[in-house]
């Protein structure tokens, strides 16, 4: 891949892959990062991407919310995203621009970052399927409720500061198999709150030039610092991850026959027979 216009040297150093090829793909950790200011990553052109994507790609509403809130119940903030974004500082709100590799400039930079970590990620879950990219902007004080999230996923630290909270993945005692089924059979990200849950949380502080380890499905939330935040998040699948995304809607599918399937055992190679079982059954539509 060539470099990216503004980056001149590796955004990860030797170390970061070091560190990641340890954590990688199970565990959450603490990564650093070397990407620069970025004309693509400014406010301005973050509001003026978030003014020209389809509203399916944008997501943006305020900041001040529960941990564990309903998706149903998430107000709006009465701005429109760009004037969410030009006014992150003060509006208290939370934003994100989603799939944002599906305008040129930002896939280019997507791909020169997932390119720097082909050599660490491979030899563990194969082939870097499905890359997309988030932007989050974040008022100071903002909370991301308790969700967890498909995709491998490092999110880089660009401005402000913020702190990671975030559970081990496939532990029944965050996030139940029936959370996983609801979720792979079109539910929304976001999951029950318990207060009880705050005592098993590995905490990651992030500034400016960190970077977080996200395994896939890992419950966490995010509580923003006391200035505005932007976040980049590159993110990819694997064979792997999709094998676990059929499991649980194979499974979900047995508990509507009044079934009771134990939660499928994780990384590395599991539950082959189920999902294949699952894509047939797709196919000849006995399942939805």
């Amino acid at each position: 891949m060539t470099a990216h216009q503004g980056i001149d040297q590796p955004v990860f150093p030797a170390e970061t892959l070091a560190r990641m090829a340890a954590l990688y793909p199970a565990q959450a950790g603490l990564l650093h990062h070397r990407l620069p200011d970025h004309p693509l990553l400014s406010l301005e052109a973050l509001a003026t991407l978030g003014e020209n994507l389809p509203a399916s790609q944008v997501e943006y509403n305020p900041g001040d919310v529960p941990i564990g809130i309903k998706p149903e119940d998430v107000p709006s903030n009465g701005l429109s995203i760009g004037e969410t974004i030009r006014t992150i500082d003060t509006n208290r709100s939370w934003a994100v621009l989603k799939n944002i590799e599906s305008v040129p400039a930002y896939r280019d930079l997507l791909m020169r970052l997932l390119g720097e970590l082909e050599s660490v990620v491979e030899p563990q879950t194969g082939a870097m399927l499905t890359p997309q990219g988030f932007v989050f902007i974040s008022s100071p004080g903002s909370i991301t409720p308790f969700h967890f999230d498909p995709e491998h996923n490092i999110l880089l630290q660009l401005r402000g500061t913020k702190v990671m909270n975030v559970w081990p993945a496939g532990d029944e005692r965050f996030a139940h198999r029936r959370e996983h089924e609801r979720y792979h059979t079109g539910g929304h990200r976001n999951l029950p709150w318990e207060d009880t849950y705050r005592e098993g949380a590995q905490q990651v502080p992030l500034g400016p030039g960190d970077a977080v380890l996200m395994p896939v499905m890992a419950p966490h939330f995010v509580a923003n610092g006391d200035a505005p935040s932007i976040s980049l998040s590159i993110t990819w699948r694997s064979e792997w991850s999709y094998r676990e995304s059929e499991a649980h809607a194979a499974n979900a599918a047995l508990r509507r026959m009044g079934l009771d399937p134990a939660m499928p055992p994780r990384w590395p190679s599991y539950a082959w027979a189920k999902t294949v079982g699952w894509r047939i059954a797709r196919k000849i539509k006995l399942v939805s």
